[in-house]
C-alpha cells in the first residue's frame, strides 16, 4: 500500500541518510558489535548532520523540528541496512522529551547544545537489580545534604542503555519514603554527570542481541548531585515517566516494524539468489505462501504505526493506542523475522547474514518498554476490564 505518512523533506532526509549509512556504518558495523558500541566520535558524527538536533529547538543549536516523523526515518532507513546507530535512540527519542518537558530554562541552555552536537550522550538509570519493572519498589535514594545545596545519591542501576559512554545520566531516586497510601510517591529525576566523585560504571552487560548498544551496571556511592541538577520538581518523577511512555512505545512499535520490513526483504533477495535441488528458493509454493503472509502481516503493522505515529504528531496518541501499537508490532514483527530466517535455512543462523541479527535485535523489543503482558493489562484497564 501506498504510505502517505511521509513529505518530500522527510524522504530528501531519507535519501541523504541512507547515503550516510552506506557509507559510514554497514562497513564498520561488525567492528563495532566486537567493541560493544560505536565509537564516542560517531555520536557527534550524527551531531553534525543534525540527526541528534531534530526536535532541539534552534536556539540551542537543533533544528527545531515538532514533528517526530524525521526520527522514524532514521529508524526505519537504519532497520532497513540490517544496522544500528547503537544508543542513539534512547538519547534523541527517550531522553530529548523529559528535558524540553521538565528541564529549566538554565538546564537547557547548559545542556541541549551538547545533546544536539553529541559533544553530550545521555542515558535513563531505572531499573535497579530485583525490582524490574516495579519501579515503585525501587531502593536507591537522594539525600538532601543540610545546607540545601546538593542531593548525596547512593545506590546501583542495571540494564542501562547507553550508560558507559554518557556523560549525563537521568536517575530515578527515592528522595522522600513511599507511604502505603501510594508507593510510586517520593521518587525524583536528578541528572548525573558522569564524571561525579562516587559514580561507577559497573559490568558492561553481555546481551543475546543489540551488540552496538552498550548496556551496562551503574553505581553510585555517596554521588553529590547540585541541586540545580533535579529535572523538574522534587517528589514528581513517577508522574514524568509517565507522561514519555507513549513516545517510547512508538518508538518501539516503529523499529519493529521496520526491522520486520527489512527482514522480507532481505528473505526475498535471498531466496531469489539461492538454488536448492536445482530451483531458486523463490520458486516453491511453500516459499511463496509464507512471504505472502509476511508481507500481509507487514502491511497491518505499518499501517497501524503510521496512524499511531499521526496521532502522536497531533498530540492525541493515548497511554493505551501506545500500548496497543507496541503490543500488536513488537508480536507481528517477531512472527515475521523468525518465518524470513527460515527461509534462509542454516545461513540464518549465522551471523554474517542481517537476518540473524535482526533476528536476536528484535527479540528484546517485547520486553523493554514494558514488556507484552503489562501491554495487554493497560489495554484491558482501558477496556474497562
Amino acid at each position: 500500500m501506498r504510505r502517505t505518512v511521509y513529505n518530500q523533506d522527510h524522504e530528501t532526509f531519507r535519501q541523504m541518510l541512507r547515503d550516510f549509512i552506506a557509507k559510514e556504518v554497514v562497513p564498520v558495523q561488525h567492528e563495532w558489535e566486537a567493541d560493544g558500541h560505536p565509537p564516542r566520535d560517531f555520536y557527534r558524527k550524527l551531531g553534525e548532520l543534525g540527526v541528534l538536533g531534530i526536535e532541539v529547538p534552534a536556539e540551542y543549536g537543533g533544528a527545531g523540528e515538532t514533528s517526530f516523523k524525521y526520527h522514524a526515518v532514521v529508524m526505519e532507513e537504519v532497520a532497513r541496512a540490517g544496522a544500528s546507530f547503537g544508543s542513539y535512540s534512547v538519547h534523541a527519542n527517550l531522553i530529548l522529551p523529559y528535558l524540553m518537558e521538565y528541564g529549566s530554562d538554565e538546564q537547557k541552555k547548559r545542556w541541549l547544545p551538547g545533546f544536539a552536537s553529541g559533544d553530550m550522550m545521555t542515558a535513563i538509570a531505572m531499573t535497579e537489580p530485583g525490582t524490574g519493572s516495579d519501579l515503585a519498589g525501587m531502593t536507591t535514594t537522594a539525600r538532601l545534604s543540610e545546607d540545601g545545596t546538593h542531593y548525596v545519591l547512593n545506590g546501583a542501576k542495571t540494564f542501562i542503555t547507553g550508560g558507559a559512554q554518557a556523560e549525563l545520566i537521568l536517575v530515578v531516586a527515592r528522595t522522600s519514603p513511599a507511604t502505603p497510601e501510594d508507593r510510586r510517591g517520593g521518587l525524583s529525576i536528578l541528572c548525573v554527570e558522569s564524571a561525579s566523585e562516587g559514580f561507577a560504571v559497573g559490568r558492561k552487560l553481555q546481551k543475546i542481541g543489540l551488540k552496538t548498544s552498550d548496556t551496562a551496571e551503574l553505581s553510585f556511592a555517596d554521588v553529590k548531585v547540585p541541586v540545580e541538577n533535579l529535572l523538574g520538581e522534587e517528589g514528581k518523577g513517577f508522574s514524568y515517566l509517565s507522561h514519555n511512555l507513549p513516545q517510547e512505545r512508538l518508538t518501539i512499535a516503529i523499529g519493529t516494524t521496520a526491522a520486520a520490513a527489512a527482514a522480507v526483504r532481505f528473505a526475498t533477495e535471498y531466496v531469489k539468489d539461492r538454488t536448492v535441488f536445482g530451483k531458486p528458493v523463490a520458486s516453491f509454493q511453500n516459499t511463496k505462501f509464507v512471504l505472502a503472509e509476511c508481507a500481509a502481516e507487514l502491511e497491518a503493522a505499518q499501517a497501524f504505526t503510521d496512524r499511531a505515529l499521526e496521532l502522536h504528531d497531533a498530540g492525541e496518541l493515548t497511554v493505551a493506542d501506545a500500548a496497543k501499537a507496541k503490543l500488536f508490532c513488537t508480536e507481528v514483527a517477531g512472527r515475521i523475522i523468525d518465518k524470513c530466517l527460515q527461509l534462509h535455512g542454516g545461513y540464518g543462523y549465522i551471523l554474517e547474514y542481517p537476518i540473524a541479527r535482526l533476528y536476536a535485535d528484535t527479540r528484546v523489543s517485547r520486553i523493554y518498554g514494558g514488556t507484552s503482558e503489562v501491554m495487554k493489562t493497560i489495554i484491558a484497564k482501558d477496556l474497562g476490564l
